[in-house]
């Protein structure tokens, strides 16, 4: 039984993240004492089709930039948060993330407590984001940085500023640089191929496809051991829709990501970064 006290706020956040039924939310949350990413698997678990959003999408409001060096070898994406998009739509705000993403590339920060500390014009990220805090008086920050370093970076930006994308590359490649990264902000895959998902994803999936072939009637006095194997090759269909190179190319579905990739000159990507309000 819960401890939890779950709350009708609770119960409509965890809605909008997956698009369920609030009396379904509300058992959800209730089975796993308000833990929201238990609560997600736990209505898959169940057989619900689910928009289950991953840690990139926490910042509710606000702007993502994503720009690379000059010599496209060094790229980084940032996330500067607020509370309303009144002030996230602002030509100022927008000009604050630009400049907060300027300052990441000109230090060559590589983290965020170095973003933090880096300087505009003397006065450090940090302090500049107080001094905004109190002149619109609505809670911001910088909640999120990631970089990539590769032989090529390609940087793309979606929709008003709500998904930046980097994209490493084993050779400059502009124009399929921006097709890929556009691929990953339209797909959100969990990795670049089958070889890089990490453990911890895969035993997540198979729990669930396990669970899930015990309430089929179909599998009924299969053995743990048997649904396992049968989970295993069920994972082929998750890396093909959730890994960049095996999904469909979004501009040709007539081949995949590997396939242009390689028809775009033996591409390879060597890694990638999405960000994305949520």
């Amino acid at each position: 039984m819960s401890t939890v006290t779950i709350s009708a706020q609770d119960i409509n956040k965890l809605r909008q993240m997956t698009g369920a039924g609030m009396m379904d939310c509300r058992k959800a949350l209730t089975e796993t004492n308000g833990d929201f990413e238990a609560a997600i698997d736990w209505l898959r678990k169940q057989g619900q089709k689910v928009a289950a959003k991953r840690s990139d999408r926490e910042a509710k409001e606000g702007v993502v930039i994503a720009k690379t060096t000059a010599d496209n070898k060094t790229g980084i994406v940032v996330c500067v948060s607020c509370e309303t998009d009144f002030v996230s739509k602002n030509a100022d705000f927008v000009a604050f993330g630009q400049s907060i993403a300027d300052a990441a590339i000109s230090n060559n920060v590589k983290s965020l407590d170095e973003l933090n500390a880096a300087k505009i014009n003397g006065t450090t990220v940090a302090d500049l984001v107080n001094d905004k805090l109190a002149s619109i008086g609505e809670k911001i920050g910088v909640t999120k940085f990631e970089r990539v370093d590769a032989p090529y970076v390609a940087s793309y930006i979606h929709g008003a500023y709500r998904i930046g994308v980097l994209v490493g590359l084993n050779k400059p490649a502009a124009e399929a640089g921006k097709d890929v990264a556009m691929q990953i902000a339209a797909l959100n895959p969990v990795a670049v191929d089958a070889a890089s998902v990490s453990a911890e994803i895969i035993a997540r999936e198979k729990a669930i496809i396990v669970d899930l072939m015990k309430q089929d009637p179909k599998m009924a006095g299969k053995t743990d051991e048997m649904l396992t194997k049968i989970a295993d090759g069920k994972m082929g269909a998750f890396f093909k829709e959730q890994t960049l190179t095996a999904q469909a190319f979004v501009k040709d579905a007539g081949k995949t990501v590997a396939e242009y990739l390689k028809e775009s000159g033996d591409l390879k990507v060597t890694e990638f970064k999405r960000v994305a309000l949520g």
